[in-house]
């Protein structure tokens, strides 16, 4: 497993700045008129060239309705990502390129080199460079959302896996898969996956909440798809209004030490996202 320091984050502050733009409508002018802070500033932090102090991000947060914390966090360098260790069951991030990006694809393991994969990446034969040699049988596959990046190796991996089980959100329609829907639960020996229904960031999302029935009180696995990054969120191209709730729902549901595992970048808590996410506030 790569170590999670090692990852960058998905969104730099440049980032995370746009996308707060756009779901407040806002220009580089008119959130400088609201701000205080001159638009050049603005600009060149969306350009990636960020000079911008602690005083002027907090009036940036207050603008844009963000976490200032969190804000200045991006700001300095210094987000804060908590350790992913822990887990009852083996993980196994697959970090897939896509494009000029990275996607995340996840194995949580169950007994006898069994496992659950999440996401299938951009095609099946994206996975095969990465897969680890001791996961040899795959017992159900889980997409958080149905854009190519995340879902386009779906049916090959099926095929190629051998897998008669694999679940999309409700309201998606990818055959085979089945749709799984709010509260509904899946369990594979000792690992139960329940699904959040998340639209947000598309209309049909789901996040996976995975936990070991064997040892009830340890530490749980959020896989977040686009909804939560460390550090950010997903781009709301289906409704921002729903995509803030249900990240802050979801965060809250969970215990703060569950790890979570999100499409893009490194793994984060749901307690240090509560915290610190910018979008959280």
């Amino acid at each position: 497993m790569t170590p999670n320091l090692q990852i960058p984050l998905e969104d730099e502050l440049g980032d995370v700045l746009e996308k707060a733009m756009s779901c407040a409508g806002l220009t580089p002018e008119t959130l400088s008129e609201r701000s205080g802070v001159p638009v050049s500033g603005i600009r060149d932090a969306v350009d990636y060239r960020p000079e911008l102090g602690p005083a002027e991000c907090g009036r940036l947060a207050a603008a844009l309705g963000l976490n200032e914390v969190g804000l200045c966090a991006l700001a300095s360098g210094k987000y804060p990502l908590p350790d992913s260790e822990g887990l009852p069951f083996p993980l196994w991030p697959l970090r897939v390129p896509h494009g000029i990006g990275v996607v995340n694809a996840y194995i949580v393991g169950g007994e006898d080199g069994r496992g659950l994969l999440f996401d299938t990446g951009p095609g099946a034969g994206a996975l095969e460079s990465v897969w680890p040699p001791s996961v040899r049988t795959i017992d159900a596959v889980f997409v958080t959302h149905v854009e190519t990046e995340h879902a386009g190796g779906l049916r090959l991996a099926m095929e190629q896996l051998g897998v008669s089980e694999a679940f999309i959100p409700s309201g998606a329609d990818v055959p085979p898969a089945k749709p799984m829907g709010e509260g509904e639960t899946f369990s594979a020996g000792s690992l139960r996956v329940t699904a959040f229904r998340t639209p947000g960031h598309c209309a049909m999302h789901n996040c996976y909440h995975v936990r070991s029935a064997a040892v009830p009180n340890a530490r749980s696995l959020l896989v977040s798809g686009d909804l939560i990054f460390a550090g950010s969120a997903g781009g709301p191209y289906h409704c921002q209004r729903q995509l803030r709730a249900h990240l802050r729902r979801v965060l809250a549901a969970v215990p703060p030490d569950t790890v979570v595992a999100p499409g893009h970048g490194p793994m984060t808590t749901a307690g240090n996202e509560l915290r610190f996410n910018p979008f959280v506030s």
